[in-house]
C-alpha cells in the first residue's frame, strides 16, 4: 500500500472555521417555503452556471417519457399541472447540470493527497467528471483509461479471487434498469454480495412492515394525503429532506385534518409553509400552519409515545370513548390481546421516562386519533436508527391496525424514502438476503445455477474489508465513505482493497480511498440524453417512488462529455469483460446473457424485470401511461401475506429492556446522544453548501444543536466552540472536532449536528436489531474544548 492510500483522519476545512460567517442563528426563522426557497434557488442556479432550469418538481411533465428528479422519493401527483415548485429539486438537478468540468488536466494539477484535504462541498463543487480515471501511485495522480481497459482490468481483478470475495454497492440513484442488471451480474458471478443505502436508512421499515403486514412497503398513495382526517408524522423532516411533501401536508391542513408531529427537534417546515407558487401569499409575506399538535420526545423515544397513546386509546375504549374497528380486528388481524395485555403491563411513568413526553400530552395525541376516521402514520430515518427501530415500525402498525386504519382510503403507513429510486432497486433484486423465490425466478430464467447464501449488507461489508475478507469493491453510484458509519475506520477498510471502482457523475471523498488500484468511471446523469443502439435512439428508464408507483424518465440536455455512458451500459461492460475472462461462465452464460442486446434498448431489460419479478406485467406498455403504473399491494387491499393470512399485532417490551445500556448508563455521567441529519443545503452525502435556512444557521456546518439546561449544567455557552468525542474503538478515540455549539429547541440530553461531518463518532458495531442499520441517531458523545481552535 503507497503512503498516499492512507486514510486521513475528519478533516477540518482549509480555513479556520472561527473565520467563517459566524453561525447566525435566527430568533423567529421564516417559513419553509416562501422567498426564501426563490432567492436560494437563484443563488444555486448562478453558482452552478447550469442551462438547465427545470426538474420533474419544478417543471414537470405529462409525457410518459418525462424527466424524473434525482432528489427525494416522494410521489407525483395525479393532475395536469405543469409548474409544481421544489426548492431542493431544483438543487439537485442544477447541481447535476452544472457547466463545470473534471478533465484530465484537473487530475494533472492536484494529487489525491492534496484532495484529502478538501470538505466536501469543495470536492463536489469542482463539476461534471468527463472520462474514465486510474490511480497511478508512482504520482500519487489520477491518468486517463480507455473504457474497454477499465473493464479489462475490473474483470481480471474479479477473475483472479473468489465471488464473496468482491462487493457491489449500490445507491439509490440507479434506476430499476441499472439495479437489475448489476445485481443479475453479481449472481451469475456467483456472490450476493450486494449492500446497498438501504441497509443504512429504511431496512427497519422493510422488516417491521413485512412481519406485521407481508409487504414491506407503504400502502397509502399520494391521492389519500387528500382523504386523510389525521396525518401523524415521526421522526422526519419533510421541509429539507422531501419537500414536496410540505405541499400536501399544507393542502391537508388547509382542508382540516389535523397533523400530529413528534420530532426532537422543532422544525420550521413543520411549523409553516410558505406555497412558492402562491402569487398573492408571496406577496404579502404569508404562510400557512402545518403542524395542528407538534411533540418533542427524546431520542429514541417514539416507541414509547406510541405505546402512551395506545395506553390512552384502551382506556378510552373501556370509558365506552372510543369504538374501534371490530369486524376489521376479529376477521383480519392477530395477536391484538398479546399486545393490549403488553400495553396494559407498562406503567405509564415507565412511558413518561422513555419518550420524555407527558401523559397529558399523549392523551391528546390519542384523542385526536380516535376521533379521525382515516389515519395516515409517516416516518423517516428518525425512526429507522436506532436500536429498537424494527420494534418501534411493528408499534406504529399496531397503532394503524388498532383503528382499522389499513385498505382504506386516505389511511395507511408511509415510510417516506429519502432517495429517488432506492425503493425500486430493492424491488427489482438489490437484496444482500436473497430470497428463495427470485432465485428460483433468475434461475428458471437464465438456466444458471446461482448463490443462495446471504451476502454481506453495507456494515458487514465494512468489516469484511477491514479483516482483508474482501479485495475488490464496486460502487453503482453513492459516495460509500461519508455514508457510512464510523469514517476512519470505513476510509481505511477502502484503504485495503485490490481495487476500488466507483461509478460517479461527480467527484467524491470515495475516490479518494485507493487500495492498491482505482478506476473512477463516470456515468450519464438522469437529467442527459442516453442515447444507445446503431441509431443513437434515446432510452428512457424507470424509478419507483415512496407511494411504489413507477414511472419513466428520460433525460432533457446533452451529456456533460461524449466519452460518458450511461450506468446500465457501464454494468453490462463490466459484466461481458468479466464472464468472458472466465472459461467456466464463459460457457455456461454464453447464450443466455446478451448484454450488449439489452443496452441497445432497454425496452429489452424491461421485458427481463417483467419476465423475473412479480408485478411487472407489460411493463414496457404501462411505463408509457401518465404517471406510469403502481405496483401490487396485497396490504393495500387487505390481503396479508403473512403465514396466518392476516395482520399480525406485535408484542415486544419498550426498548429499555433490548437497547444499548451503555447508553444509558452515559446519559447519566453527563453525556449526551446525538442524531446526524441534513442541513437545508444538502441531499444525503452532497452538501451544496453552508447555510441552513429552516434552522437559521448561515455559513457554517460544524455546529452542535443543544439545549439551554445542557450548556448550564455542563458550564457551557452558546457560541462556544467544543470537540465531540465518542466511545473508544480498542485504543483509538473517535472525535469529530471543531463544533460551534448552538442552543436550540431540542429535548434536554439530546443533540444533534449534521453528517457527514458527524459519522465517525457512529460505532460500526451499534447496529439496529434485525435491520443492522447504523444507529446514527442515538449515538453517545461528550464535550471537550476545541483542542485544534484553543
Amino acid at each position: 500500500m503507497s503512503d498516499s492510500s492512507l486514510p486521513s483522519d475528519d478533516p477540518l476545512p482549509q480555513v479556520d472555521p472561527r473565520k467563517t460567517r459566524a453561525p447566525r442563528i435566527a430568533p423567529y426563522p421564516g417559513p419553509a417555503g416562501g422567498w426564501g426557497a426563490l432567492k436560494s434557488v437563484g443563488r444555486h442556479l448562478l453558482h452552478n452556471r447550469s442551462p438547465f432550469t427545470g426538474s420533474r418538481s419544478l417543471l414537470a411533465t405529462n409525457q410518459p417519457d418525462g424527466f424524473d428528479c434525482p432528489g427525494c422519493a416522494w410521489g407525483d401527483p395525479d393532475h395536469q399541472s405543469s409548474f409544481e415548485f421544489c426548492e431542493n429539486g431544483v438543487k439537485a438537478v442544477a447541481w447535476e447540470t452544472t457547466a463545470r468540468r473534471v478533465t484530465r488536466r484537473f487530475f494533472t494539477q492536484h494529487t489525491v493527497s492534496e484532495m484529502r484535504g478538501w470538505d466536501d462541498f469543495r470536492l463536489e463543487d469542482q463539476g461534471r467528471l468527463t472520462e474514465p480515471m486510474r490511480y497511478d501511485a508512482a504520482d500519487d495522480r489520477y491518468h486517463p483509461i480507455d473504457w474497454e481497459d477499465a473493464f479489462a482490468l475490473i474483470a481480471e481483478h474479479l477473475a483472479a479471487i473468489a465471488p464473496d470475495r468482491a462487493l457491489f454497492y449500490t445507491s439509490g440513484r440507479a434506476s430499476n434498469e441499472a439495479a437489475y442488471l448489476y445485481q443479475l451480474f453479481a449472481r451469475v458471478y456467483g456472490t450476493n454480495n450486494l449492500p446497498d443505502c438501504s441497509n443504512m436508512c429504511h431496512e427497519a421499515s422493510g422488516l417491521g412492515m413485512t412481519a406485521s403486514l407481508g409487504v414491506g412497503k407503504g400502502t397509502v398513495s399520494l391521492e389519500d394525503f387528500e382523504h386523510a382526517d389525521a396525518i401523524f408524522v415521526f421522526g422526519q423532516n419533510p421541509g429539507t429532506n422531501h419537500p414536496r411533501m410540505l405541499g400536501d401536508l399544507r393542502r391537508a391542513a388547509e382542508r382540516g385534518a389535523a397533523i400530529v408531529t413528534f420530532n426532537p427537534l422543532r422544525e420550521r417546515g413543520l411549523e409553516r409553509f410558505a406555497d412558492p407558487q402562491n402569487t398573492r401569499e408571496m406577496l404579502r409575506g404569508g404562510s400557512h400552519r402545518i403542524s395542528s399538535h407538534y411533540f418533542q420526545p427524546k431520542l429514541g423515544g417514539d416507541m414509547a409515545a406510541v405505546r402512551g397513546i395506545a395506553k390512552a386509546l384502551f382506556a378510552m375504549i373501556d370509558d365506552g370513548d372510543y369504538t374501534p374497528d371490530r369486524a376489521f380486528l376479529d376477521d383480519l388481524t392477530e395477536g391484538l390481546d398479546a399486545w393490549r395485555n403488553r400495553v396494559a403491563a407498562t406503567d405509564w411513568s415507565r412511558i413518561e421516562a422513555q419518550s420524555g413526553l407527558s401523559r397529558d400530552a399523549l392523551t391528546r395525541a390519542a384523542t385526536v386519533y380516535a376521533q379521525s376516521r382515516r389515519v395516515i402514520a409517516t416516518w423517516a430515518m428518525g425512526i429507522t436508527q436506532h436500536v429498537h427501530s424494527v420494534d418501534t415500525v411493528r408499534e406504529i402498525v399496531n397503532l394503524l391496525l388498532l383503528g382499522g386504519h389499513m385498505g382504506r382510503e386516505g389511511a395507511g403507513p408511509c415510510p417516506v424514502r429519502g432517495h429517488s429510486n432506492v425503493q425500486g432497486n430493492r424491488t427489482v433484486g438489490i437484496d444482500e438476503k436473497a430470497p428463495g423465490w427470485l432465485i428460483d425466478a433468475l434461475e428458471a430464467r437464465y438456466g444458471l445455477p446461482l448463490p443462495r447464501r446471504p451476502g454481506h449488507n453495507t456494515v458487514s461489508a465494512i468489516a469484511a474489508l477491514e479483516r482483508g475478507e474482501a479485495n475488490v469493491f464496486i460502487a453503482l453510484g453513492g459516495n460509500f465513505a461519508r455514508a457510512t458509519p464510523d469514517t476512519p475506520r470505513t476510509e481505511a477498510a477502502l484503504g485495503r482493497t485490490r481495487l476500488n471502482v466507483q461509478i460517479s457523475t461527480k467527484l467524491n471523498r470515495s475516490h479518494l480511498m485507493i487500495g492498491e488500484e482505482a478506476l473512477i468511471l463516470p456515468c450519464l446523469g438522469r437529467s442527459e440524453f442516453d442515447r444507445q443502439g446503431p441509431d443513437g435512439d434515446v432510452q428512457a428508464v424507470s424509478v419507483e417512488d415512496s407511494m411504489s408507483m413507477v414511472h419513466a424518465s428520460r433525460g432533457r440536455m446533452e451529456p456533460a462529455s461524449a466519452a460518458l455512458r450511461s450506468e446500465p451500459a457501464i454494468v453490462a461492460g463490466i459484466a461481458e469483460a468479466t464472464l468472458a475472462l472466465t472459461r467456466t461462465l464463459r460457457e455456461a452464460t454464453g447464450q443466455a446473457l446478451d448484454w450488449r442486446d439489452w443496452i441497445d434498448d432497454y425496452d429489452r431489460i424491461r421485458a427481463e424485470i417483467e419476465a423475473v419479478i412479480p408485478g411487472f406485467e407489460a411493463f414496457n406498455a404501462r411505463l408509457r401511461r401518465h404517471r406510469g403504473f403502481a405496483l401490487d399491494n396485497p396490504a393495500r387491499q387487505r390481503r396479508f401475506v403473512t403465514p396466518s393470512g392476516k395482520a399480525v399485532f406485535s408484542n415486544a417490551e419498550l426498548p429499555d429492556a433490548v437497547m444499548h445500556q451503555r447508553l444509558h448508563e452515559l446519559r447519566d455521567a453527563g453525556w449526551l446522544t446525538l442524531q446526524t441529519l441534513r442541513s437545508h443545503d444538502q441531499y444525503n452525502t452532497t452538501v451544496y453548501g453552508y447555510d441552513d435556512r429552516y434552522r437559521g444557521v448561515h455559513g457554517q456546518r460544524r455546529v452542535l444543536f443543544i439545549n439551554a439546561e445542557d450548556l448550564e449544567r455542563l458550564g457551557l455557552r452558546d457560541g462556544d466552540w467544543v470537540d465531540l468525542v465518542g466511545e473508544s474503538h480498542g485504543d483509538r478515540e473517535r472525535r469529530a472536532d471543531a463544533f460551534r455549539l448552538v442552543s436550540y429547541a431540542i429535548p434536554a440530553g439530546c443533540c444533534a449536528a449534521y453528517y457527514p461531518e458527524t459519522n465517525p463518532l457512529v460505532p460500526l458495531e451499534s447496529v439496529g436489531i434485525g435491520s443492522d442499520t447504523p444507529t446514527s441517531k442515538a449515538v453517545a458523545i461528550r464535550l471537550e474544548p476545541s483542542r485544534r481552535l484553543a
